[in-house]
């Protein structure tokens, strides 16, 4: 097990729940994106995720992390969009598939293209399952993705059953960026159920009290990147978003397996 895995697991064990922060090197500057990323880990976050934009890559995607490392101390995991979104300077990875999608490039062809870089810049492997919930926003629109139903939590839990006999130590159920609604509790539930992969859910997360039924419903893992982009007092925001996932440890109702 790698240290950026074991802290993550480490935080789950301690807590319930672990929160991560994601930021799109695409939408500001490095010296901002650090700003955001020192506030996110003064407010209790346990990580930043770095990437989600198709823009974030190259010197800016590398500034970025290296002004974030300078900041923080907090782990520094890349969400890549395709093989682009690769720095050396990050401490880790999530190598993700999206399952979901109807075009081989985003479950395997980015994948072959940047795992020769991977290795050759000694990073840490998070291995992924990425699924698309509707309403999907840009990344399921990108990604060509088959949205999973809301109304169908079934469906979910085969791609999250496949991706855990496949290997994937992570299933990351994303509604997409901004999404007016998030990935239903009874998906997050049924997904807990019937896994035993580390589950994230992120998307449309805007509130505590969302936060809090997602992390009782068995999301062992909270994203939140537009609620922290946009909020005018960013570690208020993150502290109560992190107040809410962790207090949510004594009354998840997470059914036995």
């Amino acid at each position: 097990m790698g240290k950026v895995e074991k802290h993550l697991l480490d935080a789950i064990a301690r807590n319930g729940a672990a929160h991560l922060t994601l930021i799109d090197p695409a939408k500001q500057s490095p010296k901002i994106s650090a700003e955001i990323a020192s506030g996110a880990a003064a407010a209790g976050s346990d990580g930043i995720m770095v990437g989600g934009s198709t823009r974030a890559g190259g010197k800016l995607l590398d500034d970025t992390v290296l002004w974030i490392k300078k900041a923080v101390d907090l782990p520094v995991i890349l969400f890549p969009a395709n093989e682009a979104g690769i720095s050396r300077h990050a401490d880790a990875i999530f190598f993700m598939s999206m399952l979901n999608s109807r075009e081989s490039y985003f479950i395997i062809g980015a994948q072959r293209r940047g795992a020769p870089l991977v290795k050759r810049f000694g990073l840490e492997t998070l291995p992924m399952a990425y699924l698309l919930v509707a309403p999907g926003g840009e990344a399921g629109r990108v990604g060509k993705a088959d949205l999973i139903p809301r109304a169908k939590p079934e469906l979910a839990v085969t791609y999250a059953l496949a991706a855990q006999y496949l290997g994937m130590k992570f299933v990351y159920l994303e509604a997409g960026s901004g999404a007016a609604i998030p990935v239903p509790t009874n998906m997050v539930r049924a997904v807990r159920k019937a896994t035993q992969v580390t589950l994230i859910v992120g998307g449309g997360i805007r509130t505590q009290k969302v936060a809090k039924e997602r992390a009782r419903a068995g999301a062992e893992i909270i994203v939140t990147g537009t609620l922290v982009e946009q909020a005018k007092d960013r570690v208020k925001k993150i502290r109560e978003m992190v107040k809410a996932i962790k207090s949510a440890r004594g009354d998840r109702r997470i059914p036995s397996t």
